[in-house]
């Protein structure tokens, strides 16, 4: 099965896979901030980025999944709120570079290949002094699936996180926070139990 059909089969059902409410780490980093343009990559049903346009952010979002989208809108209707909200990867669509006030990568898992390209890519799109808000699943979380199943990630080691990994794809930036740290999960059906994330807040520096 491919990552397409994979991610349409399970936003097809009517509950919403990871919830309708904003991952709990990406709602803490972006109260403080002043609401500009918000990029979400891998967005899947919207929660995220739904939230944001309810707090005044300005929304552009993306995932291979119309189904995906499809229930993001549908939410966003719900919030009455408006996304901009596109079907593709990140290499079939284009953005504007220095654009984005802020980028949100919530347990956004690019294929192992693409990762880095991917990460450094969307640094380019990042207005200077820009942020961006990384929450993923890290290594160790191969450990924590054993254990519980329902506590979700991808299953390929080489698509998880590592702290070395992210701070060289995010070099470029002034990383203000980067963790690894264990926490429990209660977002929808897919992510339930104690899990293993690394962390990040990093901005682009203004020159």
């Amino acid at each position: 099965m491919g990552l397409q059909q994979f991610w349409d089969e399970r936003y097809s059902q009517p509950e919403y896979a990871y919830g309708r409410e904003p991952n709990a780490f990406f709602r803490e980093q972006i109260e403080p901030l002043q609401p500009g343009r918000l990029l979400m990559p891998a967005e899947g049903e919207g929660r995220n980025g739904v939230y944001a346009a309810r707090k005044g952010w300005v929304v552009d979002a993306f995932d291979i999944s119309e189904k995906g989208r499809e229930k993001a809108l549908r939410l966003a209707e719900e919030m009455g709120v408006a996304i901009h909200y596109q079907v593709g990867d990140l290499d079939s669509l284009s953005f504007p570079e220095n654009h984005y006030d802020l980028i949100g990568l919530i347990f956004a898992h690019f294929p192992a290949s693409r990762r880095n390209a991917y990460h450094r890519h969307l640094v380019r799109l990042l207005k200077p002094g820009g942020t961006i808000i990384l929450e993923g699943f890290s290594k160790a979380h191969r450990d924590y699936q054993r254990k519980n199943p329902t506590v979700g990630g991808p299953q390929d080691e080489q698509v998880l996180f590592s702290i070395e990994e992210i701070a060289d794809d995010f070099q470029e930036l002034d990383i203000k926070r980067l963790e690894a740290c264990e926490i429990s999960l209660q977002e929808g059906l897919y992510h339930v139990g104690q899990g293993s994330v690394i962390r990040m807040v990093a901005s682009k520096p203004l020159s």
